[in-house]
């Protein structure tokens, strides 16, 4: 019978908001890292809140950069608005890694946790 456990993001040392403070792909700051392997996976549920009154972009890299496909893009509303679902529960294993990077730089913070599920 598979488990769950909620874990905060690896990126994430205290459970605070994470700035987003890169602008480009090789800037991006590391939101988390998935579980090793082939066996466990992690849902990852990530939230988005925007800290400027203008609305910003957010790319997400997720699993492995390097392209196109693995990015999603999003716009983030303004400095009141609240935490917005960016990533609602998406699968990840093998070690791949999720970073982000916005259009401005500190105009969005990131927070969210990962269900891990162990077969």
């Amino acid at each position: 019978m598979a488990t769950y456990s909620k874990l905060r993001l690896s990126g994430n040392t205290d459970g605070k908001n994470m700035q987003v403070t890169g602008t480009a792909s090789g800037s991006a700051i590391t939101v988390h890292t998935a579980v090793a392997g082939t066996s466990d996976l992690d849902e990852i549920w990530l939230y988005a809140t925007g800290t400027t009154a203008a609305e910003t972009l957010l790319s997400i890299e997720f699993g492995a950069a390097g392209g196109d496909k693995d990015l999603v893009y999003l716009t983030v509303p303004v400095q009141g608005g609240g935490p917005s679902l960016m990533i609602p529960g998406w699968l990840l294993q093998n070690g791949m890694v999720v970073k982000a990077y916005a259009a401005a730089t500190n105009a969005v913070n990131i927070n969210g946790f990962v269900n891990r599920i162990t077969a």
